[in-house]
């Protein structure tokens, strides 16, 4: 079955929103190769120094430091993962500060009404540090995750209500999540250089107070079957929750982590991998690797934040490279989607599309000055396919 006929039909039966996106492929698929994107070339940079194919336009959202038009917020600094939620006719957009809880770390959203236009803005989580990504939940919460030693998991409230730690789902330098509702689950990555894959399986779904951390149990390769461990001891004290498992795997910085019709994907920014899990087969393979593209140059480094779209496209975010977000098709086929131009001291973060899916949010976490103070979030507009 074609993926993204696999993707729609999955994803309305496990009752979440059409535009949580897929990619599913067969098994043991090829890495994803250079070709064409499905929008052509990058045009010229517009005014705001992106690079964007015919038909797509781009304008600024918010501006760390400054008030995030229309409301009365200040935006945050460092702006880094962030995801979209459903809001009647419009929707929220929620987004991570990557700085110290004393320059403000936590997380923020912004909420636009049916056209796009900000209506309201406001803190949703305060005096952590290092927020770095997270994971959307079907209970319309976000995950914010800090990326310290020994972090934790933040579960806040885009809608209303105060944030809560979840320390069951472990004490690491964690980074992604991505909520399962087939498994009822929560898959999280681990920014570490010898860091692992696990999975939370909460005593009650809908509940994270409680429940099992178990890790990712598989052999050396990039590719084969997988199983699951429990993880003695979630506290990561006295040792790491990455060393209490014999035979769990080790990946090379664990970044962004994505979730959709029993797929998990995620992204390693240590070797510029893309890994592919099919969950219902137990298996595990590459989507991407820099080393294995033929053809012309590797179009995607620093690999980071990923996000995917209704039609079963992945959108993965750069940090470094030529801070671009780059686009891989049904058909393993990658090419640059977007280009920022000017501000190579950055790195793209927080890809996300609205729920009509004719938008894609995103920010450039240190902007033109090179600064955490310099954040800038942009909303990407166009003919996106759906």
């Amino acid at each position: 079955m074609e993926r993204r006929t696999f993707m729609r039909s999955g994803v309305l039966a496990a009752g979440i929103t059409a535009f949580s996106g897929s990619l599913v492929r067969g098994a043991l698929a090829a890495p994803a190769q250079n070709a064409t994107g499905p929008y052509g070339s990058l045009l010229a940079a517009d005014a705001n120094g992106i690079q964007l194919p015919a038909g797509f336009t781009s304008r600024v959202v918010a501006r760390s430091g400054q008030v995030v038009s229309g409301t009365s917020y200040t935006w945050h600094s460092a702006p880094d993962g962030g995801a979209c939620f459903a809001d009647g006719s419009g929707w929220i957009y929620v987004s991570n500060s990557e700085a110290s809880s004393s320059s403000g770390g936590g997380a923020s959203m912004i909420r636009f009404d049916s056209g796009g236009t900000p209506t309201a803005a406001s803190r949703i989580l305060g005096g952590t540090s290092n927020n770095c990504a997270g994971g959307k939940t079907p209970w319309n919460t976000w995950l914010s995750c800090e990326e310290i030693s020994l972090g934790r998991v933040w579960e806040t409230y885009p809608f209303g209500g105060t944030a809560v730690a979840r320390p069951a789902m472990g004490r690491f330098k964690h980074e992604a999540a991505a909520a399962d509702p087939v498994r009822k689950v929560v898959y999280l990555t681990e920014d570490e250089t010898n860091g692992r894959f696990y999975r939370f399986v909460p005593t009650t779904w809908g509940n994270l107070s409680s429940g099992t951390l178990q890790v990712l149990v598989a052999g050396s390769g990039t590719s084969g079957s997988f199983s699951w461990a429990n993880v003695p001891d979630p506290d990561g004290s006295p040792t790491a929750t990455r060393g209490q498992v014999s035979g769990s795997k080790s990946f090379n910085g664990g970044e962004g982590c994505w979730y959709a019709d029993d797929t998990v994907w995620i992204t390693t920014k240590g070797d510029n991998r893309v890994w592919q899990f099919n969950l219902g087969s137990s298996t595990f393979e590459l989507a991407y690797d820099d080393n294995l593209v033929t053809g012309g140059s590797a179009p995607l480094t620093g690999v980071d934040n990923i996000t995917g779209s209704s039609y079963g496209d992945l959108y993965v975010a750069e940090d470094g490279g030529n801070m671009e977000i780059n686009l891989i098709t049904a058909g393993d086929e990658i090419s640059p989607f977007l280009r920022v131009t000017g501000q190579s001291s950055s790195e793209l973060c927080g890809p996300a599309f609205n729920p009509a899916g004719n938008r894609l949010y995103f920010s450039s976490q240190r902007g033109t000055s090179g600064s955490s103070s310099g954040g800038i979030t942009y909303c990407v507009t166009g003919p996106f396919r759906t």
